[in-house]
């Protein structure tokens, strides 16, 4: 995913980085509107492609020259480190998750009064305002929030109707699938497990948050070695040490064991769906009835939103939201025109080119309307091949593609440590606790304690 899990191409990546000149702080000749570099974390080729189309659109409306570089999601703490120190900022960033915000945030490199007038000049009544509140640190807007994805417990629905069971909704419900499909053929779960991996955090953080499991409370003190955190260790563990597939596991392998067939549960993002549906020729369904019927598994897969464990008040859900950034050093003008730009006239189309993954965050083009959602409803999906959700999957699961960030939780945010939520993706201490206890390093307690004492150490640092 991508997308800090969001799928990640290497056609369109760091090289540029190092080819084009710093464009921010302005100093171009009078009447001349400029030019500006704009950071974008959606390097697939095909959606290069398409922000490039979007740009030259912006190019021809404004003047405004934009030089657009891909920055691989997992080297982005890197990147930005790197390009600050040498006074290389580009003036905008796009498509980065809540956690890069913050990193930016932290390290004061955003021009929060740049991004307000943005909102601004839009109307605040025309976002959904639980992803303004997530891009906000008191009365600063730190980004401009454009569109939401998110993290979903993927079933075989035909392995759970042949076998009786109900949906996978709770931990129990979960565990018992797990066991009961579980078999030489197939494994009953497939998770990731790879440390130092942002995929890992969010699937973990998915299911902790099911069990009331928070790495932070209210006051700011580190909680993920609680009781509900270290039974969340636990879970994820029996599943994954009793019931999925052998070694550690990816972004790549998880989809991979997935759609051979080889799994009748995963966790992946809404960004799973095109793919699932045969319409990306790079990342095709193979399991044995595939090969005659490619949507095969997409009719019998269903979703799970939220989960819950036993120590949870309520079902909770990983959610993503991705935002466009103005930086301290952007030729202010012209960025801000840039990213009103990608909001409004070319939002659509930024919209187009990956659907499944990117529910609009801005409702409406006025206050009250939705127009921007019910158009969302209706975009093809697919890359080699294109059609509509309802072509591939039942309505329940396009109702719940419709989750807006008012459903997500997450970790940090909403305690208001976003630093140290940025800070954590650093250094990840939570997948290396998690690849620990899958492993059989250690058991659940030593893997919540392990993450605490890490987080500790970066809070400290932050102080």
């Amino acid at each position: 995913m991508r997308t800090v899990h969001r799928r990640v191409g290497a056609a369109f990546g760091l090289v540029a980085l190092l080819l084009l000149p710093a464009c921010g702080g302005g100093g171009e000749d009078a009447g001349d509107p400029g030019t500006i570099t704009v950071w974008t974390a959606d390097t697939l080729p095909d959606r290069v492609a398409a922000t490039q189309a979007i740009i030259d659109r912006f190019t021809q409306q404004t003047g405004v020259r934009v030089e657009l570089v891909g920055v691989e999601e997992d080297q982005f703490n890197q990147t930005l480190t790197a390009s600050a120190a040498a006074g290389d900022l580009p003036d905008v960033i796009g498509s980065i998750p809540l956690s890069s915000v913050r990193t930016l945030a932290a390290n004061d490199l955003v021009n929060s009064e740049a991004t307000a007038a943005v909102v601004d000049a839009l109307g605040p009544q025309t976002w959904n305002p639980t992803a303004l509140e997530l891009t906000r640190e008191g009365e600063e807007q730190l980004a401009v929030p454009s569109e939401a994805w998110s993290q979903l417990l993927y079933y075989r629905r035909d392995l759970f109707d042949a076998a009786g069971l109900p949906a996978p909704t709770s931990y129990d419900a979960i565990l018992a699938a797990a066991q009961a499909l579980d078999s030489e053929q197939m494994a009953g779960f497939v998770g990731a497990t790879a440390p130092g991996d942002a995929f890992t955090q969010q699937t973990f953080e998915h299911i902790a948050l099911a069990n009331g499991c928070q790495m932070v409370d209210q006051a700011g003190e580190i909680t993920i070695d609680s009781p509900q955190c270290v039974a969340a260790f636990d879970f994820y563990r029996r599943l994954i040490t009793e019931h999925s597939v052998p070694g550690l596991q990816d972004v790549d392998t998880v989809r991979a064991a997935y759609f051979a067939g080889q799994s009748a549960m995963a966790v992946w993002s809404t960004f799973l769906l095109d793919e699932l549906a045969g319409l990306r020729n790079d990342a095709m369904p193979s399991c044995p009835e595939c090969a005659s019927d490619p949507t095969f598994l997409a009719r019998n897969t269903a979703i799970v939103t939220g989960l819950q464990g036993p120590d949870g008040t309520e079902p909770a859900q990983f959610g993503e939201v991705i935002s466009w950034a103005i930086t301290a050093d952007a030729a202010t003008e012209p960025a801000q025109q840039f990213v009103q730009f990608m909001l409004s006239d070319g939002y659509v189309d930024w919209l187009a080119f990956a659907p499944e993954g990117k529910f609009p965050a801005r409702t409406g083009s006025t206050p009250g309307a939705t127009d921007y959602v019910d158009t969302w409803e209706t975009l093809p999906v697919g890359v080699d091949t294109e059609g509509p959700l309802s072509q591939f999957y039942p309505q329940d699961v396009l109702d719940a593609l419709a989750t807006g960030p008012e459903d997500f939780t997450r970790w940090g945010i909403t305690q208001g440590q976003g630093d140290l939520i940025g800070a954590s993706l650093g250094e990840l201490p939570v997948p290396a606790a998690v690849a620990e206890v899958t492993s059989g390093g250690t058991d659940a307690q030593g893997a919540a304690q392990q993450a605490a004492d890490a987080l500790r150490a970066i809070q400290d640092s932050l102080r």
